[in-house]
């Protein structure tokens, strides 16, 4: 057995849910590839031990990556953006997004790490997208690599995670490699909404929040044990990765939204777990898991907002610090100050939580015995969570040209 940190590449890696999961199963994530400059700039700053790379996947050299990580390539991982197979879009088979799953196989093929992880919705399963699927399975098999089957569709809050998320994934190991499986269920009780976000000040009493996405303020020490992992407050045994530095006392990515008064006097008719039928938003229940968390659309595909959810007794929708919290990011984990951006970052995300559980999975098919590193990583510049899309475009290409 070795106590190693094995090495991972992340593909289109967004604000790095899937990443944080992975560093938590005990991996070194070494390169992440984004090609949005925002979300890179916030990956950045979150991973400022890892090397990001704002590319098109389309067009990226393996080589590179190769120079890069200087050696063997444990694992690949990435969830390919999934709207053309997704039930709540057309699920239109000609959609151009679809074909990145290829983008995908290519560098696994070229990469050749000893296992991967592709994420998807389990859309990609179903209808005419079946073929997408069955020809993936089929040119990663003659690339040399073996395929759990059959392709399982993983809920996050069967792993902690107080958000019903159902997402297909699928697992390959190179020939000669320890096979790899799913992670088993677990069988705790589920995490509430509440036990998620209770602890959270309103944010009405705060209007500086109405500007800005941040205030220090002495937080609520009585959490639920979910918190505690979340804060930092107790030890986790399962969580490997790097700790972070940061300030406790600092409450953010909950910059206020201003409703209407008549859009307020309509949320506040809205009964937990029910629609609201002008604005089509939902309330979360207390007592249940939230419903899934979308992220809308990019710049690129009319810039939509996704329905955000209502919170459980607040006549408002949540915050990105409330999404944050459903989703397992832990409270040092930041994202981009425009509720736009932050909410897209959430929403595209893979659930830390569960990309952890399958983490664990190869790191006990690689035969690792995972320790958490003695080095604390200070987190990067807060200048790369207000970048707008040009700022953030002109500070990616200053660095690809000097590197």
């Amino acid at each position: 057995m070795s106590s190693r940190r094995p090495i991972a590449v992340d593909l289109f890696a967004g604000a790095g849910g899937f990443s944080l999961g992975i560093e938590q199963a005990g991996f070194e994530v070494a390169i992440a590839v984004e090609y949005d400059p925002v979300h890179a700039a916030v990956y950045s700053y979150n991973f400022p031990q890892t090397k990001v790379l704002c590319r098109d996947v389309t067009s990226l050299d393996a080589g590179e990556i190769r120079q890069a990580v200087g050696g063997e390539i444990d694992l690949v991982f990435g969830g390919p953006p999934c709207q053309g197979f997704s039930s709540m879009g057309k699920r239109n088979p000609k959609d151009d997004r679809n074909y990145l799953v290829f983008a995908f196989c290519r560098l696994v093929k070229e990469l050749q790490p000893r296992y991967f992880v592709m994420e998807n919705v389990p859309g990609l399963s179903q209808g005419e997208h079946r073929r997408i699927l069955q020809r993936l399975k089929h040119e990663l098999k003659d690339a040399g690599y073996k395929i759990r089957e059959p392709v399982q569709v993983l809920n996050a809050a069967d792993f902690g995670v107080p958000q019903k998320r159902k997402r297909l994934f699928l697992l390959g190991w190179r020939y000669k490699q320890k096979a790899l499986f799913y992670p088993q269920l677990e069988q705790k009780e589920r995490v509430s909404v509440r036990e998620a976000i209770a602890d959270l000040p309103d944010l009405d009493f705060f209007p500086e929040l109405l500007n800005i996405d941040e205030i220090e303020l002495k937080i609520e020490l009585e959490v639920s044990d979910y918190v505690k992992y979340l804060r930092d407050l107790i030890p986790d045994p399962d969580n490997f990765a790097y700790p972070r530095i940061w300030n406790r006392n600092l409450l953010t990515s909950s910059r206020r939204t201003q409703h209407k008064q008549e859009s307020i006097e309509r949320f506040h008719l809205t009964q937990p777990g029910q629609l609201e039928p002008i604005s089509r938003l939902r309330r979360l229940d207390w007592n249940k898991c939230s419903h899934t968390l979308r992220a809308g659309t990019g710049i690129e595909r009319g810039s939509f907002t996704s329905a955000r959810p209502l919170h459980p007794e607040r006549d408002r929708v949540i915050s990105v610090r409330e999404a944050a919290r459903l989703h397992s990011f832990p409270d040092w984990f930041r994202f981009h100050s425009t509720k736009w951006h932050g909410f897209r970052q959430v929403g595209n995300a893979v659930p830390p939580l569960l990309a952890r559980a399958l983490g664990a999975e190869i790191i006990t098919a690689l035969g690792i015995v995972p320790v958490v590193p003695e080095a604390k990583i200070a987190l990067g510049e807060p200048s790369l969570l207000r970048w707008n899309q040009k700022q953030a475009s002109s500070y990616w290409q200053k660095l690809s040209s000097s590197t």
